[in-house]
């Protein structure tokens, strides 16, 4: 496997103005693929590339005994392949000790560990750590010789994988060729955080070089992939299927017998470290650090994630670990936990292997984001404004941090395309606080083929053993009422309104909430039962209640009802907004109520303003008055209004607000901790009140951070962001000044 160096001209052929050309265009397309690939910073139009790479091809049909492994001409195609070959691995690709603790134990227990073995006292410096994410993609190492890509090869066991250079070449961000750039420094800003000091990168690229990384599928291409496969399955295509996760179609691409099929699949490419490498004695490079690699890496064409970062003990595993479980749903790529290195390379050396992993690092992993479990029932939820939704009831399985026993699908649409059935194991998946989901369905093998003799006497065996295809219901599972499903949405809805217990139920709570018109103490049991008695039928109905049907409920001592009717007559004097965003029209929430009120100022205003006056109001869009408008035009809803003002129900009006630019107009705030005197949900709304907006988290767009006692990772990101911080007095005094 011997490779003349790319940069020697054969000394068996002439030069010609041609050869001259085709060598200058493969330098060039290399540097624009890698600016392009690598660093996203292409400075070249798509039809500019396009046209030197279809120049490139042309001289190569007119030489095609120049045509090099190395062209970008060759990333594309090749022969089909009737099986991979095997590759002994020059260096195993050992696996890495994973930490099951997922908490910050483990970090702990780690660096521990390094310290003892490494002999190091209470009082020496801590140890210095490469912090990487652990990607969820497939192991690859790649061969160079002399500078050029002469092999990709998978894991396998180990000790042997598979030889799958055609499908990789295919990869963008993967060089054919390495860079030989001058000498580059990389500074402490420049720098992933943590790295202390600058470091030079200047190593010349040496004879052998095995780089070690992960090929994967950044969501994005996934979904956009997969998109294409379900028009593929509507068009008829033989074989056409979607894929489970990113990590799966991955794998199948790198796997792909005809390389053709393998570049369509969007593929992508860090690395993380070396395999076999010419020794130093022989002219190969002097790495005193797995950080000073990993930047050589990079400045010879590799992508390195940008999240790696040199950290300092046990404390700054832990700070990362902890960053990334953060920023984890956010990535474009799926991880499934970080990696830890002892960062000097001769203590990794000092600290050796056992039973075949490395002492020097571990992998610290994260809750697992998608498990195996069975659909036991497919159930249809009623929604607060109707909304219909298949949920499928699961054998509990924990999965990302919880125990889930629920998932959604969404509506009819999504459950037929992925084909949910009672009875079929599935992977469900929950990321973050992500509603969990099912990703697939798992089929078992198909049973063999019944001769069509025996299909006759025993039909049975014919039939799909599976049970039936999912439909949703045309009536309400509730209330019996029609269920319709609107021109243009994926749901459908339940008609019969405030006649439907769920709606009722829910309608009821929204209205008692705290965030509304706040009825304490009236909870989801007690709403059941006065709606499943019959006792309520409509909000009004609450303030009708009295001590006597209260008492008579199960459970239910005269004290309780007694609390209850007085949290009622309390919730009778309650403000604009709150009673507005209690009505639960679809698309108000409480900022949409909050403007409605401050814009119009009294209620009968809102009722009877047009479209086009509603549009006036800020953070009121088309849809939202639209919705507005339909709600206050059905008969019902202001019959409902006007018996809860006939209750009592009563909040301050005035005329519709000035045009003014209020004192905390256009600035975000955070509120983290606890303040001496205002509650959370006081504090956000004077800060609402003056015209701010409160986040539930820290950004670079955020204004102020407001902290009291026992502030937590808020205050910190602030910190670190360069947000400015503001105790209750501050903000008391912001109100005041309006500055």
């Amino acid at each position: 496997m011997n490779t003349p160096d790319l940069f020697a001209e054969p000394p068996s052929l002439p030069r010609s103005p041609d050869l001259e050309r085709m060598a200058q265009l493969r330098q060039t397309l290399h540097e624009h693929g890698h600016r392009y690939y690598v660093l996203d910073e292409p400075n070249i139009p798509d039809a500019e590339y396009d046209r030197l790479f279809q120049e490139l091809q042309a001289l190569e049909a007119l030489h095609p005994e120049m045509v090099t492994a190395d062209s970008p001409t060759q990333r594309v195609g090749g022969r089909l392949l009737a099986e991979f070959a095997s590759v002994r691995h020059a260096v195993p690709m050992l696996s890495i000790r994973t930490e099951t603790d997922t908490e910050d134990t483990g970090a702990q227990a780690f660096d521990v560990r390094i310290r003892k073995e490494l002999s190091l006292g209470e009082t020496d410096p801590p140890v210095a750590y490469v912090a990487e994410l652990k990607f969820d993609g497939l192991a690859m190492s790649l061969r160079y010789e002399h500078g050029v890509l002469v092999q990709a090869a998978t894991r396998g066991d180990g000790e042997t994988g598979e030889d799958v250079t055609q499908n990789i070449r295919t990869i963008g961000q993967i060089p054919l060729t390495l860079l030989r750039s001058a000498n580059a420094q990389v500074d402490a800003d420049a720098a992933p955080s943590g790295a202390a000091a600058a470091v030079t990168v200047g190593f010349d690229v040496p004879a052998v070089l095995e780089v070690r990384g992960e090929v994967y599928m950044a969501r994005a291409d996934f979904e956009a992939l997969n998109e294409r496969q379900r028009v593929r399955i509507a068009q008829g295509v033989k074989g056409a299927k979607t894929f489970v996760n990113p990590r799966n179609a991955a794998a199948g691409a790198v796997r792909q017998l005809d390389p053709a099929i393998a570049a369509e699949r969007p593929l992508s490419f860090f690395a993380y470290g070396l395999g076999e490498v010419t020794l130093q004695a022989q002219g190969g490079p002097a790495f005193a650090t797995h950080y000073e690699l990993l930047m050589a890496l990079k400045h010879w064409g590799f992508p390195v994630a940008a999240q790696t970062a040199v950290v300092q003990g046990a404390t700054g595993l832990v700070d990362f670990h902890q960053r990334m479980g953060q920023a984890r749903d956010a990535l474009p790529y799926d991880i499934d936990g970080v990696v830890y290195k002892v960062n000097r390379l001769d203590w990794q050396r000092q600290l050796g292997f056992v039973s075949r992993e490395p002492r020097w690092a571990v992998a610290h992993k994260y809750p697992a984001q998608e498990q195996l479990t069975t659909v036991l029932a497919i159930d249809v939820q009623v929604g607060r404004t109707g909304k219909l939704t298949p949920v499928a009831k699961l054998a509990p399985v924990f999965v990302g941090g919880v125990t889930v026993t629920n998932a959604t699908l969404h509506n009819e649409d999504e459950a037929r395309r992925k084909d949910v059935r009672v009875g079929d194991t599935v992977i469900v998946r929950r990321a973050g606080d992500v509603i969990p989901e099912i990703v697939a369905v798992v089929l078992p093998a198909p049973p063999p083929p019944v001769r069509p003799e025996v299909s006759k006497d025993r039909p049975e065996l014919s039939k799909d053993p599976r049970a039936p295809v999912f439909t949703m219901p045309r009536t309400c599972p509730v209330c019996g009422s029609a269920a319709v499903r609107e021109e243009g949405e994926a749901d459908y809805r339940c008609t019969g309104g405030l006649f439907c217990s769920a709606q009722r139920k829910q309608a009821i709570l929204h209205f008692a909430q705290r965030r509304a018109v706040e009825v304490e103490g009236l909870g989801e049991k007690l709403v059941d039962q006065l709606v499943d008695a019959n006792v309520i039928r409509t909000l009004p109905d609450l303030y009708r209640l009295g001590l006597g049907a209260l008492a008579s409920l199960a459970r239910m001592a005269d004290k309780s009802a007694q609390n209850i009717v007085e949290a009622l007559e309390k919730s009778k004097h309650t403000t604009l907004a709150r009673f507005l965003f209690g009505l639960g029209i679809r698309h108000v929430g409480e900022a949409t109520a909050k403007e409605l009120a401050r814009h119009f100022g009294q209620l009968d205003n809102i009722m009877d303003a047009s479209e086009e006056q509603l549009l006036q109001v800020n953070d009121v869009g088309p849809t939202v008055a639209q919705s507005i408008r339909t709600f206050f035009d059905q008969a019902h809803n202001r019959e409902v209004v006007e018996q809860l003002r006939a209750c009592g129900v009563t909040w301050p009006e005035g005329p519709p607000a000035p045009v003014t630019t209020q004192p905390l107009s256009g600035k975000t705030f955070v509120i983290t901790g606890t303040l001496p005197t205002l509650s959370r949900d006081q504090a956000k709304d004077l800060i609402e009140a003056a015209g701010g907006k409160v986040a539930g988290s820290v950004s670079k767009k955020t204004s102020f951070v407001v902290a009291g006692a026992e502030a937590g990772s808020k205050l910190d990101k602030a910190q670190e962001l360069g947000v400015p911080v503001l105790d209750e007095a501050a903000l008391q005094e912001m109100l005041h000044d309006g500055t």
